[in-house]
């Protein structure tokens, strides 16, 4: 019991001392894939470019996505019950820009001039999309998770476009030398 209690002590002493602007210093340098959430339904169709998923389980199939909790597409996603996580190709930056909100001030609908496959909800053309079914949401801090069952699996697995410290880049692989490792 005294050795839980310590680490608690300890970890209450790390979470006083981490501030906002250290923990998004941390973050920029995670490398991330980038991809779209896009919905559809009775509430209506929307997309946001997010960063923040993973996989979950694959008995069954289920992705997290993490979407903040005062955004359009947090409510539009609840709304509707399901999603499709486009995992986008590199030559796709042009794509996260407009989902991004980047032509927002030109552009009305996110989704006009991008290829979208037919589904509800839409695909986008060229991305590895994962259509699901939400199970859960449920906030933590500033934001809503949503696990979702996948129902569908569409595209290409081609390199995923990153985001680096506040750049997209390609993903490249090291040179394996003959016993497997990295040179």
């Amino acid at each position: 019991m005294a050795k839980q209690g310590q680490r608690g002590k300890h970890m209450a002493q790390i979470q006083d001392q981490t501030d906002r602007d250290q923990f998004i210093a941390a973050m920029r340098g995670v490398a991330s894939s980038v991809s779209v959430v896009t919905t559809d339904g009775p509430a209506g169709r929307h997309g946001a470019t997010v960063s923040a998923f993973c996989s979950v389980s694959a008995d069954p199939p289920t992705v997290l996505i993490c979407l903040h909790a005062n955004s359009r597409i947090a409510g539009v996603v609840a709304d509707n019950g399901v999603f499709t996580l486009n995992i986008l190709p590199q030559s796709a930056a042009h794509v996260a820009d407009r989902f991004a909100g980047a032509h927002d001030d030109r552009v009305s609908d996110r989704f006009d001039g991008i290829g979208v496959e037919v589904g509800s909800p839409p695909g986008i053309t060229g991305a590895t999309a994962l259509e699901c079914q939400v199970d859960q949401a449920f906030p933590s801090g500033s934001h809503l998770i949503f696990t979702g069952t996948v129902r569908a699996i569409s595209g290409a697995t081609t390199a995923p476009l990153a985001y680096l410290d506040g750049g997209y880049h390609q993903v490249t692989p090291l040179a394996r030398t003959k016993q497997g490792q990295c040179s």
